[in-house]
């Protein structure tokens, strides 16, 4: 039954090729019919059958346009040829420092009784696939001496010319860290098994006739400089185009039959395992994603990247597996041999695959620099979680220098050197005096409030009554902690990029709270645009070359960009944690889930953002005051910033 699909799969796939090939051959058709109604007048005028009268001249008009045509397609054909397919960003990965690794492919496709792979590479994503590299500039020629270890060996042996047809099995870095042997082999069966119909003349044919259309596209869509430039890239791009779309649905129908050949030959290796496995790949996922978002992007920010990022999805999940309780079975395979086992220094492959994920998905630069340095996890909260909140505290005292606001506010309080969480505190607090003076807003909302704060609560005396009732703070209360739950599993820090302030959810407190966002957000936009273009190195060569340039990077961008009120409440929270570290003793700390967090007494501090919230979105700083008073942090003192 299993060989029955096998060869019903296969078949759809090639006559898809098939189909795919004859779109090619009537172009191909196309272009020759002005050439050969050229060879029937001309035949006819040398024989004397097709001679006198109008014939002449039709034989010159014919034959110089099918000159013209059969130069439009040869240079069309010529485009397409040279034009470089996409190709991933990966890691390529040696036969000589992976030999396991290469072993456990070869041995599964004997298995599967499919062609091996040619190469192995790794790409800082969770998944895994082919990808064909046969092109001409992507094919590196074969090394001059045998003895020649350097670049990407075949699985099959050494070959003269260049490296054979087979595609390239690429892996997802974290399924190597996460998943043990058996798991990664059961996950693969279905990719190496594509393998076998991918040898199959007519589909490897058809692919590079897709792929060179595909690439043509792009090349044609590229800004030219000159209109003459423009003009023939035009016409270039409206044939590719068209022939594309012919080949779109018999391509999309090829693959289909292709995946469900490799999924039928793939069943009868280690079957009950991948239906384990499967849910590895999910958890996996979910690690990555939460690792890259909130643990990651921060120290991207502070121009360091994390060193080792698949070895932290591996503390990331382990710690997901001890907070959920259907994830406890999880830990059971934790005594297994990791896949990771599998290459010979694996730290030096994490680090290139953490080096590529920071250029993927922020667009930091190829190589290690003085602004661009690798941290590892053990000095993650000194070098990322200290520096991000210091100078983010230093931001948000800066633009309200700029504003013109005083060191305090507060008559009660002498001022004092350096820069205080009371400072900002007062700045943001709605006063009876606020409120009472105040016109009304447009449309019966929250009325506009203009001038400088009045007195605020006494910072030694968090208990002191604020200006709402104590019916009404409560209620503010019970709505930010429902509509806020989320934000106690968030992070502390940074939580996605510098927006404009547009698209806030919730309101603001007051005109100088909104106007306090405005300038943060101006002030990091200044400071984006200031900063040195990263980019730059020497690129990979060889099949592994990436196909974009600096100014397309981040290919893909992990968060949209923050609102004002965002950026706003995360300086907030990065003056108290400033606070807190002066005063308090609370030192930064690192949750692999949530990314960077603030320890008190050793405790994480997980309720501090709905009170932020409440002070930024209300002007009521008594939940905050009432927890600063709590956790023994003083606000009056002045903070070390950077």
């Amino acid at each position: 039954m299993t060989g029955m699909g096998v060869e019903v799969g296969a078949q759809a796939a090639r006559s898809r090729a098939l189909a795919v090939l004859r779109i090619r051959s009537r172009a191909l058709a196309v272009a020759l019919l002005p050439a050969a109604a050229a060879v029937v007048l001309i035949a006819g005028g040398t024989t004397g059958h097709i001679s006198g009268g109008h014939w002449g001249v039709t034989r010159w008009i014919v034959t110089g346009v099918a000159v013209v045509v059969l130069l439009c397609a040869a240079g069309i054909a010529l485009f397409v040829a040279r034009a470089r397919p996409a190709v991933s960003p990966t890691v390529q990965i040696a036969e000589d420092s992976a030999p396991d690794l290469y072993r456990m492919v070869r041995d599964l496709a004997d298995r599967l009784d499919v062609p091996a792979p040619s190469a192995i590479a790794l790409t800082p994503d969770c998944d895994s696939w082919l990808e064909d590299r046969t092109h001409r500039a992507q094919s590196p020629p074969a090394a001059e001496s045998g003895d020649d270890t350097e670049g990407i060996r075949s699985l099959a042996g050494p070959r003269h010319g260049r490296l054979p047809v087979a595609p390239v099995l690429v892996i997802g870095s974290p399924f190597l860290w996460w998943m043990r042997v058996g798991e990664l082999r059961a996950v693969l069966a279905p990719v190496v098994a594509g393998t076998g119909p991918s040898a199959h003349p007519d589909i490897a044919a058809a692919r590079r006739f897709v792929r060179g259309l595909d690439a043509a596209v792009a090349v044609a869509a590229e800004p030219a400089r000159g209109p003459l430039a423009r003009t023939v890239l035009a016409g270039v791009g409206w044939v590719t185009r068209l022939l594309l779309r012919s080949c779109r649905g018999h391509a999309a129908e090829m693959e289909r039959g292709v995946a469900a050949a490799a999924a039928e030959r793939a069943q009868a290796v280690d079957y009950g395992v991948r239906i384990v496995a499967q849910e590895q790949v999910g958890l996996a996922y979910a690690g990555w994603d939460r690792l890259l978002t909130r643990v990651a992007l921060p120290a991207w920010r502070m121009g360091r990247w994390p060193s080792r990022l698949d070895a932290g999805v591996v503390a990331a999940l382990t710690e997901l597996s001890r907070r959920d309780r259907l994830a406890e079975g999880f830990t059971s395979r934790l005594g297994e041999r990791p896949a990771c086992d599998l290459l010979e220094e694996p730290g030096v492959v994490d680090e290139a695959a953490s080096l590529l994920a920071a250029r993927l998905f922020h667009g930091g630069p190829a190589e290690c620099g003085p602004d661009w340095a690798p941290v590892g996890w053990q000095e993650y909260p000194d070098e990322v979680v200290d520096r991000t909140w210091r100078t983010d505290a230093a931001r948000l005292h800066r633009v309200l220098d700029a504003l013109g606001v005083h060191v305090t506010t507060n008559p009660t309080t002498r001022d004092v050197d350096g820069p205080t969480l009371s400072r900002v505190l007062d700045h943001l607090t709605v006063t009876a005096a606020d409120t009472n003076a105040a016109p009304a807003a447009p449309g019966g909302g929250r009325p506009e409030r203009t001038g400088a704060a009045g007195p605020a609560a006494d910072p030694a005396d968090p208990t002191e009554p604020a200006a709402d009732s104590t019916e009404a703070r409560e209620h503010h209360d019970d709505e930010h902690e429902q509509h806020h739950h989320e934000g106690e599993d968030g992070d502390d820090g940074d939580r996605g990029g510098v927006g404009n302030g547009d698209g806030d959810e919730g309101t603001l407190g007051t005109e100088r709270t909104a106007t306090l966002a405005a300038g943060l957000s101006a002030e990091l936009a200044r400071e984006e645009a200031a900063a040195p273009v990263r980019g730059g190195g020497t690129e990979q060569t060889g099949p592994d070359r990436t196909l974009w340039d600096d100014g397309m990077l981040p290919l893909f961008p992990l968060q949209p960009p923050r609102s004002g009120r965002e950026i706003l409440a995360d300086h907030v929270t990065a003056m108290i944690c400033c606070a807190a570290m002066d005063t308090a003793g609370a030192i930064p700390g690192l949750d692999w889930l949530d990314g960077p967090t603030l320890l008190i007494n050793g405790e994480r501090a997980a309720d501090l953002t709905p009170r932020v919230l409440t002070l930024i979105e209300d002007g009521d700083p008594t939940p905050l005051r009432s927890w600063l008073h709590h956790s023994g942090i003083r606000p009056e003192k002045p903070v070390r910033l950077v």
